[in-house]
C-alpha cells in the first residue's frame, strides 16, 4: 500500500486543500486543524451549526493563514503572538487555552457567516490530551485524534453504491492510502508510513464515527441525504453510530518529528 493523497485543513471545519507532503508534530499534521471559530460563549462552532463556513476557503502563509470566500475576497491573519489574549474555549468535552486573533478576522468572519464568530489559534500554552489511554498524546483542534486515514477503496466501495459519487473531501482526511482492501481499516493497530527519514509510527486510536458533515457538499455547504443515507445501510455499527475511515496518533517518542510524502509505503499490523 502507499500514500495516495494529503489534506491540510488550516482552519476547523473551513475549506482546506490537498498537499503534495504533511509535516507531522506530537499534534499532528503541521498547521492542520490549528486554527478555529468561537461563539460568544467560546464554544467552537463547525459546518454542523453554520454550513456556509464550507464556502470559505483556508490557505496557510508564511506568518498566519489566508481566508477567501467565492468571490475571491480575502482577509490575511497572522498567527497571534504572546501579545494575544488568552482565553479558554470549548472543543467537544475539551477546555483548553487558545490565542485571539483579532478583531479584523472576528469582524470578516462574522460578516461572511452571518453569525457572531472569532477566530482563535494554538499557541505555545495550548495543551489538549487524547482521552484513556493514551493521554501522554495530544490533539489541536481537531474533533478525536490528531490524523485520519482513509484507503481509496474504502470510497470505491462507497461509490459502487452511490447513482452520484461523492469525493473524499466529503470526509476530510488527512492521509489517503491505496493498494488493500475496503475498510480494512477497520481492523489496523498500527500503521507505518516509510518516509523519506525512516519509519514512522502511528497508532490507529479508534474508528471514526461520522457526524452530519459527510451530507453536506464540501464547497457549497448544501444538505444532502447520501453518502449518509447508504453508509447506514451497511456501515451502522452495535453502537448505532455509521463508521468511515481509522483515526491515528503519531508514536514519536524519542523520534524526530518527520514528514510524509505522496507515494509512501505503508505498512499496517
Amino acid at each position: 500500500m502507499h500514500i495516495s493523497a494529503l489534506y491540510h485543513f488550516p482552519v476547523k471545519s473551513l475549506q482546506g486543500h490537498k498537499s503534495k507532503s504533511l509535516p507531522l508534530d506530537q499534534f499532528g499534521a503541521v498547521n492542520d486543524r490549528r486554527w478555529m471559530l468561537v461563539d460568544a460563549d467560546n464554544q467552537f462552532v463547525t459546518q454542523r451549526r453554520l454550513r456556509a463556513m464550507a464556502q470559505l476557503k483556508a490557505t496557510v502563509i508564511t506568518d498566519g493563514v489566508r481566508l477567501e470566500n467565492p468571490e475571491g475576497e480575502r482577509i490575511e491573519i497572522r498567527q497571534p503572538g504572546t501579545e494575544a489574549q488568552v482565553n479558554t474555549v470549548r472543543v467537544w468535552d475539551d477546555d483548553v487555552q487558545a490565542r485571539d486573533a483579532g478583531d479584523d478576522a472576528a469582524h470578516w468572519l462574522s460578516e461572511q457567516l452571518q453569525s457572531p464568530v472569532r477566530l482563535v489559534a494554538m499557541g505555545d500554552e495550548f495543551r489538549r490530551p487524547l482521552q484513556a489511554p493514551r493521554q501522554d498524546r495530544q490533539v489541536g483542534f481537531a474533533d478525536a485524534a490528531p490524523l485520519l486515514i482513509i484507503s481509496q477503496e474504502s470510497l470505491d466501495d462507497l461509490n459502487s453504491r452511490l447513482s452520484d459519487p461523492v469525493s473524499m473531501l466529503r470526509f476530510r482526511p488527512n492521509l489517503v492510502v491505496s493498494g488493500g482492501e475496503p475498510f480494512a481499516e477497520d481492523q489496523w493497530k498500527t500503521l507505518t508510513v516509510h518516509t523519506h527519514d525512516g519509519p514512522l509510527v502511528l497508532d490507529c486510536t479508534h474508528p471514526c464515527a461520522r457526524c452530519a458533515i459527510p451530507g453536506l457538499h464540501p464547497f457549497t455547504g448544501r444538505a444532502h441525504k447520501e453518502p449518509l443515507r447508504t453508509l447506514a445501510q451497511y456501515r451502522r455499527w452495535e453502537d448505532g453510530q455509521i463508521y468511515f475511515g481509522m483515526n491515528l496518533a503519531p508514536a514519536f517518542g524519542g523520534q524526530k518529528p518527520q514528514t510524509i510524502h505522496l507515494g509512501d509505503k505503508v505498512t499496517v499490523e
